[in-house]
């Protein structure tokens, strides 16, 4: 078992400066350039700093007193900025509370700030991390080497942890085949991508499978890339439906309500009627698209499914009931209403 005084040896320190770092201690300044070397230490030994983080590494051998805590990655504000994602964490909270577990907030800040994450992560105060926002690859692998990790929605589909999130393609594509039983044949896309290019975006890769599946023509005049900006969307889509009505789609997938609303919009102000002159399907079952003139047909998402499976998930992972890491994929439903 690595000590505070093999940590010591290997930077050159004494023993007191090497717990000021890892207690993150104020009263006492420790050179920045010791400090990394501190936290280098730690991980190149595996430092594991109290009894609880031993029994839990020996975890076979040991009964483990519970935590029952739980750090979720997340930016504070989403839940208020997108309903899509109030709904997941509506989901994730209630399955742990259920559960007697509680979350603790952790933002990117924390992630990359040694003594944070050395006292939560490495000394074991939570049980297990949900990434409900994006990580850095390196951190993403230290976090598996200590905790068990699911992450939710897109961000992780690719990566080698659990991850629960809806079938976008499949979601696009039941939108598209509904557009196109309508006799829409050209159909235009509004989407976005924040740290890539659109073509990635699963939900344009499946709008570009379904016009080849339909033997429709992607014409790339009818993209539009919002960067998830309501007012890009409305704005270029303004500018789009502006044309002559052949140079323009008949019809425009949504890669979400939101987007779909502001098309809409655009729409109105030009004087187009809708369905008649032009056609909206979103994705979401944002609560407001009910509302909006005329209604909007969607893509139902089960958001608070995929915040309880997401929670479930990680649970079993804590239990050690789940060793593989799973892709769960969650239906979702076509809700024709008045756009179409």
């Amino acid at each position: 078992m690595v000590r505070l005084k093999d940590i010591a040896e290997h930077v050159g320190v004494s023993v007191t400066t090497v717990s000021r770092v890892i207690k993150d201690d104020p009263s006492r300044n420790v050179n920045a350039d010791i400090k990394k070397k501190v936290w280098l230490a730690v991980k190149e030994l595996g430092y594991t700093p109290n009894e609880h983080a031993r029994q839990l590494v020996n975890a076979t051998k040991v009964r483990v007193k519970r935590t029952k805590r739980i750090a979720w990655l997340a930016s504070p504000g989403l839940a208020d900025d997108n309903p899509y994602f109030s709904k997941i964490f509506k989901g994730i909270s209630e399955t742990f509370a259920k559960e007697g577990y509680t979350l603790e907030l952790l933002t990117h800040s924390d992630l990359k700030d040694e003594a944070v994450f050395h006292r939560i992560i490495r000394e074991k105060e939570v049980e297990g991390v949900l990434l409900v926002d994006a990580v850095e690859e390196g951190i993403l692998q230290e976090l598996k080497k200590l905790v068990p990790v699911v992450g939710v929605d897109f961000n992780y589909s690719d990566h080698s942890i659990s991850t629960v999130d809806y079938d976008r393609e499949e979601a696009v594509y039941k939108g598209m085949q509904h557009l196109v039983e309508k006799g829409h044949c050209q159909i235009g896309f509004i989407g976005g991508e924040i740290n890539g290019e659109l073509k990635s975006e699963k939900r344009f890769r499946g709008y570009r499978k379904a016009l080849s599946e339909f033997g429709l023509k992607l014409n790339k005049d009818y993209v539009i890339d919002s960067g998830w900006c309501m007012n890009q969307a409305y704005t270029k889509t303004k500018s789009l439906l502006n044309r002559s009505e052949h140079d323009r789609p008949s019809g425009i997938l949504c890669a979400s309500d939101l987007l779909a609303i502001a098309g809409m919009r655009a729409a109105h102000e030009l004087g187009l009627k809708i369905p008649e002159d032009i056609a909206f399907v979103g994705i979401d079952n944002n609560e407001m698209a009910q509302y909006v003139v005329p209604a909007l047909t969607t893509i139902s998402i089960p958001q608070y499914e995929m915040g309880a499976v997401a929670a479930k998930t990680l649970l079993n992972k804590i239990k050690d009931e789940l060793q593989l890491e799973l892709k769960t994929l969650l239906p979702s439903t076509l809700l024709i209403r008045q756009s179409t």
